[in-house]
């Protein structure tokens, strides 16, 4: 038989950060899908600061000017990945920003490669 193992006591500060995500996400957990979200995807604002959003949404709005990644609005907003991926997620959802997942870099062809080098060797 397992023992169970006491949940940590949480101080005064963790329970008002737990309180601030829960109140800033609406309770949500993660995007609500439609798209993916990840730490390299690129968010871009299509509109200037929209009054009547939440401080956060609009701290995006701000920053997003020049397109970011969710990792770097994550960390200038100081909150964890996940609550940044909802807000990120409830202004796509509002046609205010744009996202778009870095490119990704194509290597060349191994065989191709061969070739070239066999190529300038006989140079």
């Amino acid at each position: 038989m397992t023992r169970a193992r006491p949940m940590p006591e949480l101080d005064d500060q963790d329970a008002r950060d737990l309180a601030r995500i829960y109140v800033i996400t609406g309770g949500r957990v993660g995007p609500s899908g439609r798209t993916t979200i990840d730490l390299v995807t690129l968010v871009g604002a299509m509109a200037a600061e929209s009054a009547g959003r939440a401080p956060e949404h609009r701290a995006i709005l701000r920053m997003c000017r020049t397109p970011l990644s969710a990792a770097e609005l994550s960390a200038h907003l100081r909150l964890p990945f996940s609550a940044t991926a909802v807000l990120i997620d409830d202004l796509l959802s509002a046609g205010l920003v744009i996202t778009r997942a870095p490119r990704t870099q194509v290597l060349p062809d191994p065989e191709l490669l061969q070739e070239v080098l066999r190529g300038l060797q006989r140079l």
